[in-house]
This record gives C-alpha cells, sequence and structure tokens, in this order.
C-alpha cells in the first residue's frame, strides 16, 4: 500500500451567485487593476489517501469530493493529482 496526494478543488457552479467572487472584483478598482473579471471564489482541500494503487486512491477521492466536500446542488468539484509531501521538500 502507497501513499497519494490529492487536491480538490471546489468552486461555485455557473449561475450559482457567488458574494465573495463579487466583492473581490468589486475591489480590483481600489487597487488600481483592470481587466479582471468573473471572479469566482471557492476552496482547496489537500490530501493524502493509503491504496492499493492509484485508482482505487482516486475513487476514495471522488467519493470524499462528491459526498462530503462539495454540495452538489450549487457546487462543482475537480480533482488533482499533486505531488507527495516528501517529493516537495
Amino acid at each position: 500500500m502507497s501513499s497519494h496526494r490529492f487536491a480538490v478543488n471546489v468552486t461555485p457552479k455557473p449561475g450559482i451567485l457567488d458574494p465573495q467572487g463579487r466583492a473581490v472584483e468589486g475591489s480590483l478598482d481600489h487597487l488600481g487593476i483592470e481587466g479582471v473579471h468573473a471572479v469566482r471564489v471557492g476552496r482547496r482541500v489537500e490530501l493524502s489517501v493509503d491504496a492499493a494503487d492509484v485508482a482505487s486512491a482516486r475513487a476514495i477521492v471522488e467519493r470524499l469530493a462528491s459526498e462530503l466536500l462539495a454540495n452538489p446542488l450549487i457546487e462543482a468539484y475537480a480533482i488533482e493529482r499533486i505531488e507527495p509531501i516528501e517529493a516537495i521538500a
């Protein structure tokens, strides 16, 4: 069994109001930043999963994302495999 690292990025679905994104976008003029629009604010969850292989680990992360980390009515999620912590140091 080996450890696999993943990140789950959760964002509001298209068409769902995003007050945080709107607030960030509204602040850009005060910072003198132009040309940025369609700001969406979400969250990122990084985790390690011990499993026999990458496919098994990804299946666990998929279940976590769909049943716990994201509200399927208003949020979308994307899963990405990331480097193990040991490889980063």
